[in-house]
């Protein structure tokens, strides 16, 4: 690997490029917080040779929302349930979407 191929994989949102502490330092919380979410299931981190967890842009965009509900007074747990059908509900919609716009140009009379 070249270093222009590391550097074009930085704009990658799910290259694990954050440690636990540097994760951690950016959403304002603890590692603790991050393991916690792990064993939740919400957020699995990649790890590195040495073991160490890594975390992606897009993960940590789950755990800040997690971070978010919980600061509001959401127990963890129900954070990560609510988080999980979020994202449920958006994949939903998105199908539902791909499934009308397939059958408005298969119908020609949609348009009229």
């Amino acid at each position: 690997m070249t270093a222009d191929d590391s550097f074009g994989r930085l704009d990658d949102d799910d290259y694990p490029a954050y440690t636990m502490g540097r994760a951690a330092e950016m959403l304002n919380t603890t590692p603790n917080f991050l393991r916690a979410l792990g064993e939740a299931r919400l957020v699995t981190p990649l790890r590195s040779e040495g073991g160490h967890r890594r975390y992606s842009r897009y993960q940590l965009r789950i755990a800040a929302r997690a971070r978010e509900l919980v600061d509001q007074g959401t127990p963890i747990e129900a954070a990560c349930r609510i988080i999980i059908l979020e994202d449920q509900l958006e994949e939903a919609q998105r199908i539902n979407a791909e499934y009308r716009r397939a059958d408005e140009s298969s119908d020609p009379t949609a348009a009229a």
